[in-house]
């Protein structure tokens, strides 16, 4: 597994991105809405195969018959609120974790459409449930279709991705069921801290 992508929840998608593009020097591209969500999204390579993902609501939707996700209805402000790892065959990944105690959930059908109009679709254990305050990864499987960082994406680099739980032994469990390893402390409070390094210098969002 790799990771595909950070998650960064905003209540206000096009104030957070021009504020990254002024602390990192490089400008997020348009993503896609998220039907039946309330969102949308930016994004930013983080090289390779994997980019941050901004995220906040989407004005031209109607308001979601729930909440939407990565808990963006009660933000008050951006917040880093989880991670994508990439995997081939989400059914049996998903599987194999629930063997060995941790359940991630049951895998989604999703999709979107990018600027250009080009339809994505990919499947993906829900966020929602991903333990430990995000800390636990959710699975994303592409199956075909093109990779969002693929798509001439601005990149920055990804100095380090790390967090702090207070009970750090039990995320760790989780994380060894998925085959995942997460540099991890006690703390205490739950939460993931990435430094990306831009144009500008490094930046630390949590």
């Amino acid at each position: 597994m790799s990771l595909d992508h950070l998650v960064y929840a905003t209540p206000d998608l096009e104030a957070t991105a021009a504020e990254l593009e002024r602390l990192l020097g490089v400008r997020a591209a348009p993503g896609g809405r998220h039907p039946g969500f309330g969102t949308r999204n930016r994004l930013i390579g983080l090289g390779g195969r994997s980019y941050l993902e901004i995220v906040g609501p989407d004005p031209e939707q109607e308001a979601p018959a729930g909440p939407r996700p990565f808990g963006i209805d009660t933000l008050t402000a951006p917040h880093l609120t989880g991670w994508a790892v990439a995997v081939r065959d989400i059914d049996a990944v998903t599987a194999r974790a629930r063997e060995r105690g941790y359940d991630p959930g049951e895998p989604e059908e999703m999709s979107r459409r990018t600027p250009e109009g080009e339809l994505l679709r990919w499947r993906l254990t829900p966020p929602q449930r991903a333990g430990h305050s995000g800390l636990v990864p959710f699975l994303i499987d592409w199956g075909g279709a093109r990779h969002p960082a693929d798509a001439g994406l601005a990149v920055v680099d990804l100095m380090s991705l790390r967090a702090g739980h207070p009970d750090p032994e039990a995320v760790r469990r989780d994380l060894a069921a998925l085959d995942v390893r997460l540099d991890l402390e006690e703390g205490p409070n739950a939460g993931l801290t990435a430094v990306l390094s831009g144009k500008n210098g490094p930046v630390t969002l949590a």
